[in-house]
């Protein structure tokens, strides 16, 4: 999904519309390699930190220790991380800005740090790994608008990047309530490995309404803005209506009635697929602009 996003942004949002970018074919290529290896060694660390709830929460998935020894795993968390850092910093040295290099160490160190620590606070290892993930759609304005941003294309170069930002924020919520929902899901695995998310903190029945209170939040802006701003667009309004809001809605009574790991699954599985619609109404943007 990082890599069909990242591409979606090249070649649906911004080449149609002659938009200023600074990286060519290979230059993307690279972006995209960079960030999918270090989003590698994110789960692959995840993967090692989390054998003990795995064995309780999907013990048909383990890996580590079934599949490959937990050495094995390190060295490719640690080859993943050199080739994404390396990609990084000969791409920002391409671009002409360095600084930016620090942006793949800073969150290949996330990365770890929430599997290994931020994972077992409260909430916060749920924002820092969503903000990660919003991030994957930032570091493509970051790396494709910014360096060739001038006074004469200041306009047009800051509303494309505004559109990525409002795409960075959905990607954050839908993720953030994705992981609130999989911490339901996986309440007896963490329970028993010491790790204390939300569900363990104030119970199932608690942070379920949680979720459903938290999932109001990105429909409402979502209808508004929907409303708002693709009135005129029936074909875009359609798709989102259909495949980003009614999902949200059927979502929200889902989670009222949610009882079992089979059905916070569902809805995991659900959040991953309202991701993925938002994600391809990138394709859209040719008749929202043109019109």
């Amino acid at each position: 999904m990082i890599a069909l996003v990242q591409l979606l942004i090249k070649y649906a949002l911004l080449e149609p519309f002659a938009v200023q970018t600074a990286l060519d074919r290979f230059g993307i290529t690279l972006l995209i390699l960079a960030t999918v290896c270090i989003a590698a060694a994110g789960n692959i660390i995840n993967d090692i930190y989390d054998v003990d709830t795995d064995i309780i929460n999907k013990p048909d998935k383990l890996i580590i220790g079934k599949t490959i020894s937990e050495k094995t795993a390190y060295n490719l968390f640690i080859v993943f991380n050199v080739i994404g850092v390396a990609i990084g910093f000969y791409l920002s040295h391409r671009v002409g800005k360095s600084p930016f290099f620090t942006i793949f160490v800073v969150i290949s160190a996330l990365l770890y740090i929430y599997a290994s620590y931020l994972k077992g606070i409260v909430i916060i290892g749920n924002v820092v790994i969503s903000i990660l993930v919003a991030s994957t759609i930032l570091i493509v304005g970051l790396f494709e608008l910014t360096p060739n941003l001038t006074q004469l294309n200041r306009d047009i170069q800051l509303t494309f990047f505004n559109i990525l930002v409002d795409y960075a924020l959905f990607a954050f919520m839908i993720n953030l309530l994705r992981e609130m929902t999989k911490d339901i899901e996986d309440i007896d695995g963490d329970y028993k490995a010491g790790i204390n998310t939300l569900p363990i903190a104030i119970g199932r029945e608690r942070a379920k309404y949680v979720v459903t209170l938290l999932n109001t939040i990105p429909l409402v802006i979502l209808i508004f803005y929907v409303v708002s701003e693709f009135y005129r667009q029936q074909i875009v309004l359609i798709y989102f209506l259909t495949l980003v809001i009614a999902p949200l809605i059927y979502i929200s009574i889902k989670l009222l009635s949610a009882k079992t790991k089979q059905d916070f699954h569902h809805i995991s599985s659900l959040y991953k697929l309202v991701m993925l619609s938002g994600m391809l109404s990138l394709l859209l943007y040719t008749l929202v602009i043109l019109n």
